[in-house]
């Protein structure tokens, strides 16, 4: 089995109803002819050019590792990446102030430099398939949060408490993403 992801610029960030919306276009276009993106000889994976768009399809034993690659080159280049897998979009901006961040998904996405619309979106995915959620600062501190919302968050020592909704948790992973530490207040934490 193959998975895809689809690369292409756009000038503003776009939310994942676009970014679908462009990729089932795309696909109902035929590869070929038209301007190729700079990106194209960079991308890992077999690459099919279609105008202005790169699809890269990998098999599903690498897809993590691959995945992590084209995120990391489509952003060098300021491209959008789809994932129509799990149906997210990985935008140039508007990122957090923490050079270096990573996030972590139980489903075995790892995102260098997430922007945070991407964290915000990936939040909603977590299911059984997706057990945890986490924005790591590797040797500073993280946050992370497992279905249930319980948000456990690490600087020195490891606390923990639980949240009521989506919501409050999609709240608290941009405050600690953008360096904004009001969650810590917003909530009753216990070691």
């Amino acid at each position: 089995m193959s998975v895809e992801l689809m690369v292409w610029d756009e000038p503003v960030p776009i939310s994942r109803d676009q970014a679908r919306a462009t990729y089932l276009a795309v696909k109902r276009t035929e590869p070929g002819d038209g301007p190729t993106p700079d990106v194209a000889k960079e991308l890992p994976g077999e690459v099919t050019l279609y105008p202005g768009h790169v699809l890269v399809t990998m098999d599903l034993d690498t897809m993590d590792e691959v995945s992590a690659q084209v995120f990391t080159v489509a952003r060098a280049h300021g491209m959008v990446c789809y994932d129509p897998q799990r149906d997210l979009v990985h935008n140039v901006a508007p990122l957090g102030v923490y050079e270096g961040m990573q996030l972590h998904t139980g489903d075995g996405m790892t995102v260098n430099d997430p922007d945070l619309g991407l964290v915000h979106d990936v939040l909603a995915t977590m299911s059984p398939q997706n057990p945890f959620v986490a924005l790591v600062n590797f040797g500073r501190h993280f946050l992370q949060v497992s279905p249930g919302y319980e948000l456990e968050y690490k600087e020195g020592t490891l606390i923990r408490t639980m949240v009521e909704d989506l919501s409050e948790v999609q709240q608290s992973f941009h405050d600690y993403a953008t360096g904004d530490r009001a969650f810590l207040n917003r909530h009753t934490w216990s070691q």
